[in-house]
């Protein structure tokens, strides 16, 4: 059992495989008071789901790229010109409208979120030997686009990616049914599947079965159970930001880094490490707030003309644009 973890039992349960279960049941411990929290703490929420987990997971990338000189040296060429193409992508969608802008985003978002959860699937599958591949990657990839089908041909749903109308929805009952029977019958037959091979091989995967349950629950119930935006971003941003945190935490912490950078082994490093990503996740969102949305710090007196959000907006979606680019790189040959 020991081999199958990345890091250590204790690590991966507590930072790569309970997020989901600690959120789902924070939810239905809570569920009563889902309402309230939403009125009446609306910033602290986004203060500790938007900033302090999801745009922080974003800089966690720079540790494995950009601060890393041996990283930073096999992919210069990426490490170059891919922000520049990012800005050079968003630039041109934002020229053709903000709902264009923002829709060609979310579906980026949407495939991001899903590949990382194959990731993941692939790592913990990485000392198992009796696996079948084929079953298991169906299995994490039913897991995550059912829902996303629900969204697209379902009732509405009560909350979005970025912003309203992103998505194409066409409501289907026919191909909800449809998928519906498929996506329980894929989940029941991989549950066999896992039996009958724990059985035959007198061995289970822990963590890889931990891990699947989860995305199932994260992303069923926060988009198809629970039709409310505070569940969908608790779920999402927690099951999602967490993780890719502790493998980067897991992947370089005996790396060299730039010199001013600790070693991220030790509790002067890692509190340096998660320091940099609260500082720069603040810095981003400040500007966010204070030159876009104005949600939570209106500042009339900062009213950014319209010419200028036409440069700033496509600017700030860089570090988020090339995580995702990224992260479908720098992953391949660890």
């Amino acid at each position: 059992m020991k081999k199958y973890w990345l890091h250590n039992s204790l690590f991966d349960t507590i930072f790569l495989l309970s997020p989901p279960f600690v959120v789902l049941l924070a939810l239905f411990a809570f569920q009563s008071k889902i309402s309230y929290l939403e009125t009446h703490y609306s910033f602290w929420i986004w203060l500790f789901f938007i900033v302090c987990i999801d745009v922080a997971h974003v800089y966690a990338t720079l540790f494995k790229t950009y601060f890393n000189p041996n990283e930073r040296n096999r992919l210069k060429k990426e490490l170059t010109y891919i922000p520049l193409l990012c800005f050079c992508i968003s630039f041109f969608l934002y020229s053709l409208g903000y709902q264009l802008f923002w829709s060609v985003l979310a579906y980026i978002a949407v495939f991001h979120f899903i590949r990382q959860q194959y990731g993941f699937l692939r790592l913990y599958l990485r000392k198992e030997t009796n696996n079948i591949p084929f079953i298991e990657h169906l299995t994490i990839y039913n897991a995550t686009i059912f829902p996303m089908c629900y969204w697209f041909f379902g009732p509405k749903r009560h909350f979005d990616w970025f912003v309203e109308n992103e998505f194409i929805q066409i409501e289907s009952p026919k191909w909800l049914a449809v998928l519906t029977i498929l996506y329980w019958g894929i989940l029941i037959s991989y549950l066999f599947y896992i039996f009958y091979s724990s059985i035959k091989f007198k061995t289970i995967n822990v963590p890889k079965l931990i891990l699947v349950l989860g995305t199932y629950s994260s992303w069923y119930m926060g988009i198809v159970y629970f039709n409310n935006d505070f569940a969908f971003t608790a779920l999402n941003v927690v099951s999602h930001g967490i993780p890719y945190i502790g493998l980067i935490f897991i992947n370089q912490r005996k790396e060299e880094h730039l010199k001013w950078i600790p070693k991220i082994n030790h509790w002067k490093g890692i509190a340096f490490y998660l320091g940099l990503l609260l500082i720069l996740a603040f810095a981003e969102e400040l500007i966010w707030e204070l030159s876009v949305w104005q949600e939570h710090f209106n500042w009339d007196f900062l009213d950014i003309p319209s010419k200028w959000q036409f440069f700033l907006v496509p600017l700030l979606m860089v570090p988020q644009f090339t995580h995702y680019v990224l992260d479908g790189i720098i992953w391949k040959k660890t």
